[in-house]
């Protein structure tokens, strides 16, 4: 296998890697350009968009600044919004449904470490280059969901379709299809239900 088969596998992997450092340094230059690149300029930014994640459906706007590891490996549905500073870590795929809703300082990170740090720190080969034990595992997020300020999602997660992850909560497992879920670590509070529609709400009519 090569290491980016290994990486995308999970495996243990080598992210020196010749190719995959090409791959991140490609990402990491379209992502400070697509920064650098006011909202108005749409058509430059849409291009900046398309080379940076080539399985980008219509209809997507990512409010910038965007921080993509690679990019090439995530995946967009139809008429996903991302406001400021979204964060994606794609060392392993990961999969973004239609109508996503994703508020600022949102963060997706596929990344995993060991846990013991003698696995874990950096280490040196004979001609002196660095490299570390390092793997990671897919984050899937289903369609209709939306994602609140300053939410962590980690390698892993499956997302079901139609949930409402609250504000600064950090994801650590599954969550369940329709599901409100809060906290850290996050956890399914209750399901949304038609009595959650705001039709409901007559302080806000």
């Amino acid at each position: 296998m090569t290491e980016q088969e290994k990486m995308l596998a999970g495996k243990i992997y080598d992210s020196s890697d010749e190719t995959l450092l090409a791959i991140r340094t490609k990402a990491h230059k379209l992502c400070q350009t697509y920064n650098q690149t006011a909202d108005t300029e749409e058509k430059a930014r849409e291009q900046i968009m398309r080379d940076l994640i080539p399985d980008c459906a219509k209809g997507v706007y990512l409010q910038g600044p965007i921080y993509f590891d690679y990019g090439k490996f995530t995946t967009i549905g139809e008429n996903t919004f991302a406001n400021f500073n979204f964060t994606v870590l794609d060392t392993c795929p990961v999969h973004i449904g239609n109508n996503v809703f994703i508020g600022p300082n949102v963060s997706l990170v596929t990344p995993m470490h060991p846990f013991r740090y003698q696995e874990r720190n950096i280490k040196f080969r004979q001609d002196g280059t660095a490299y570390d034990d390092e793997y990671a595992k897919p984050i899937t997020i289903g369609d209709n969901c939306w994602l609140a300020s300053n939410v962590v999602v980690t390698g892993g997660v499956t997302i079901g379709e139609g949930c409402v992850i609250g504000a600064g909560s950090v994801v650590t497992k599954d969550i369940p299809p329709h599901s409100l879920a809060v906290g850290n670590p996050c956890k399914v509070i209750r399901q949304i239900t038609e009595a959650d529609s705001i039709r409901n709400r007559e302080d806000l009519w």
